[in-house]
């Protein structure tokens, strides 16, 4: 199974432009495609990554900012174009089903598809979705109004079979392979124990994403987000504008710097960027100061966890 990955489809604030796009990102986790914020010209933005999209069963909105959902009835609306008749999941806060329902009544349309609706309003870490393989919780953020991050977290896997060692000892056969990916030792028919870590490897690490836009400076949410290994976090404003920052409830990137570091994280990249900053190398440079492994993230860009 391929590495999960993340894809950023936009990492600015407020206003599009010719070259700059609202929030929205997909995480690729287990062979799962999470659709994180939507904002306007995702789907545009999904056609150029190449990510078709019936592949996305589930959506994250953060919060009813318009640079965070703007985007979401015109793909729902691509999906039924195009036959979609999967369901798929939103993740929102309360309001965001009442907007798209009124969308869709005053057009006079009735998706191919359902769309359920779960609705976000705790104040505190909260466990939101889980499948097989990935469990996602929410993140409460410090926003001018209700807004969460969230946190993807891998479900281990089983152990992985070493067949050259499984090959030596006759007794092994194809249906004792589930007990030993579970990681069960092995008795041979003469009574001998083979002990599971000769037999086979280690599972993959564990893997965990944190996203964490719009927010304030929130030192709260470094319990929910310690020794993960890829976090986002908003960097709206360089230092300078801290005061603005603390204005509108974003954060700086000194700010996100110190988060990561207190979290203990093991990459940080930055994002949601005012259309002030033409630079975005200026955020890095100011993270960087704080935290070592720092990137200040691009549009159609691919980061591995």
């Amino acid at each position: 199974m391929k590495k999960s990955s993340l894809t950023i489809l936009g990492c600015h604030s407020s206003i599009p432009t010719k070259i700059f796009h609202p929030t929205s990102q997909i995480l690729e986790m287990k062979g799962h495609y999470f659709l994180i914020d939507c904002g306007e010209g995702t789907q545009v933005q999904l056609r150029r990554t190449k990510i078709k999209f019936n592949k996305i069963t589930d959506i994250f909105i953060s919060h009813l900012h318009g640079d965070h959902y703007f985007g979401l009835i015109g793909l729902l609306s691509t999906f039924h174009l195009l036959g979609r008749e999967k369901s798929i999941h939103i993740y929102a806060p309360k309001g965001l089903k009442e907007i798209i329902d009124i969308h869709f009544k005053w057009s006079y349309t009735k998706l191919k598809y359902y769309i359920k609706y779960i609705e976000l309003g705790s104040n505190k870490l909260e466990k939101i979705m889980e499948n097989d393989n990935v469990e996602v919780f929410s993140i409460p953020l410090k926003h001018r109004i209700y807004t969460n991050g969230f946190l993807f977290k891998e479900k281990p896997s089983d152990r992985k079979l070493n067949i050259e060692e499984i090959k030596k000892i006759p007794d092994i056969q194809i249906i004792h392979y589930k007990n030993l990916k579970l990681g069960k030792d092995f008795k041979t028919n003469d009574g001998k124990i083979i002990y599971n870590k000769q037999l086979t490897f280690n599972s993959p690490k564990i893997l965990s994403y944190a996203y964490c836009s719009d927010t304030a400076f929130h030192l709260p949410i470094i319990e929910s987000i310690k020794y993960v290994d890829l976090l986002y976090h908003e960097s709206t404003f360089l230092k300078k504008e801290e005061n603005r920052a603390i204005n509108t409830g974003h954060s700086t990137a000194d700010q996100a710097a110190h988060i990561a570091k207190e979290a203990k994280v093991k990459k940080l990249l930055l994002g949601h960027y005012s259309n002030r900053f033409p630079n975005i190398k200026s955020f890095e440079e100011e993270a960087k100061k704080i935290f070592f492994n720092v990137e200040a993230t691009e549009a159609l860009k691919k980061y591995y966890l």
